[in-house]
């Protein structure tokens, strides 16, 4: 297959996969079993690009707390996204000072997609019928944090998948739940790319990178993420994410049953 091929289908991939809980990075690891190993810069780049598709999808709600900034109930749900930042941000630095890095085998993402397929069943089947609320209280704020920071250690559980559970079940309604994620990862992603492309020139010079690939990943990412972030956000008001619990429950044992 040409590289640009790959480079499209690692996009594709990444722009589904980025904003349904069922984690991004696992199912790049996956795919990549059968394509030319990428560097962690180019994993890092076309998450960032994804990113750009929440901001699009949100720009109403971007636009309105810009807006409505001198309002105290748009300061605190900045300040809580702020918070939530900090958590993961400095366990991520934490975590780079300490030399972690993602395990590159598919048996432990095999165990996550499963785990939390189930997790996602359970979840959903103990808040039927609960009435959900759309408050984010300080405590959310910085679960979800931790949350996010989670799912960089284990991957297969999934950034947004872990902090919706979170959520779901200490009562947050699942718009509000997705609202909050898909926001907390622009700065969380756009910092970590920073930090992982300044090392990379540090290390290497701007010579040290495919540019091309970079920015096409990128830009395909960006744009396939889009329509799945607005194809989530109908799904839910009709549906919960039992369908995709199921989901992982089938990918995670194919994983597993291949590798075995």
């Amino acid at each position: 297959m040409p590289e640009w091929l790959e480079i499209i289908v690692l996009g594709v991939v990444e722009g589904l996969t980025e904003f349904l809980p069922i984690s991004s990075t696992g199912h790049l690891l996956i795919v990549q079993q059968w394509l030319s190993p990428q560097s962690e810069a180019f994993n890092v780049a076309i998450q960032s690009g994804a990113m750009l598709a929440v901001l699009m999808a949100f720009r109403e709600r971007v636009m309105e707390m810009a807006r409505t900034w001198r309002k105290n109930e748009t300061r605190e749900y900045v300040y809580k996204l702020c918070l939530a930042f900090i958590v993961t941000g400095v366990g991520g630095i934490a975590l780079k000072v300490a030399g972690f890095e993602l395990p590159n085998e598919p048996r432990p993402i095999g165990w996550a997609l499963l785990i939390g397929g189930v997790l996602f069943l359970i979840v959903e089947r103990r808040i039927k019928g609960r009435e959900l609320g759309d408050d984010i209280s300080w405590k959310l704020a910085v679960l979800i944090g931790v949350g996010q920071l989670a799912a960089a250690v284990f991957p297969g559980l999934s950034r947004s998948g872990g902090t919706i559970l979170m959520a779901l079940l200490l009562g947050l309604n699942r718009r509000r739940s997705i609202e909050f994620t898909f926001l907390l990862g622009v700065p969380t992603m756009f910092a970590a790319g920073g930090l992982e492309l300044a090392l990379e020139i540090k290390e290497h010079g701007f010579g040290g990178f495919e540019w091309f690939n970079l920015f096409l990943g990128a830009s395909v990412s960006a744009l396939v993420a889009f329509a799945s972030v607005k194809w989530l956000l109908q799904f839910i008001r009709t549906r919960t994410f039992e369908a995709f619990g199921w989901y992982r429950i089938v990918v995670g044992a194919c994983v597993l049953l291949l590798l075995h």
